[in-house]
């Protein structure tokens, strides 16, 4: 039986054609640069190692360069969100025609987060955001801030579905025995049990 449905936020709740991450990846490298003084030659090859060694850039940079997450957070996600996206009338209508609970886990901040679903017009149909700060700033897909997502609903993993873009993310939920909706194109590995074109089409799976 399924009691929460768990939705990733960029890619996820909106299309990725959109490109809104990409205003946001521009400024994880200006971060790099211009505040940190990062040589701009060396600034792809440390993303690279710092999200295969900490699962976003973030990690490496309070790991390796003593960065303040909130200046950090505040800065990246300084983007104009109502430039790429807009009121969402089909996802709104099937989220609300569900009665399952439902929230938003983003490796992103809560703020941005919130802006994005007022941006989509669907802030009302969801209870909760768990960010980044759920688990000091550790990432999906580490298992951690899935375990203190799960604590905060007071629920089981067999009792929720998981709802993402990112694959890596959707294998941690599986493990953790949760249903997986992959919001995305291509072949379907097998920890993934359904595959949707859009975010409204859960609604009429769970």
């Amino acid at each position: 039986m399924t009691d929460v449905l768990i939705f990733d936020l960029d890619n996820t709740l909106y299309s990725r054609k959109r490109d809104l991450f990409s205003l946001i990846d521009r400024r994880i490298n200006l971060y790099m640069s211009d505040i940190l003084g990062i040589p701009k030659e060396q600034v792809d090859g440390l993303r690279r190692r710092y999200w295969r060694d900490y699962g976003v850039t973030l990690g490496g940079l309070i790991h390796h360069h003593g960065v303040d997450p909130e200046d950090y957070l505040d800065y990246v996600h300084d983007v104009d969100i109502p430039g790429r996206l807009g009121d969402d009338p089909e996802l709104r209508d099937a989220l609300a025609s569900s009665s399952l609970r439902k929230v938003v886990f983003t490796n992103a901040s809560s703020d941005y987060a919130l802006r994005v679903l007022r941006c989509l017009g669907v802030e009302s149909c969801f209870e909760e955001i768990f960010d980044i700060r759920i688990a000091s700033f550790l990432p999906k897909p580490f298992p951690e801030p899935y375990h203190r997502v799960l604590g905060k609903l007071g629920v089981e993993g067999r009792r929720c579905v998981m709802v993402e873009d990112t694959l890596e993310n959707l294998k941690t939920a599986k493990e953790l025995g949760m249903s997986t909706v992959w919001v995305g194109e291509g072949d379907t590995p097998s920890f993934v049990d359904h595959r949707v074109g859009s975010a409204s089409q859960v609604l009429s799976i769970y």
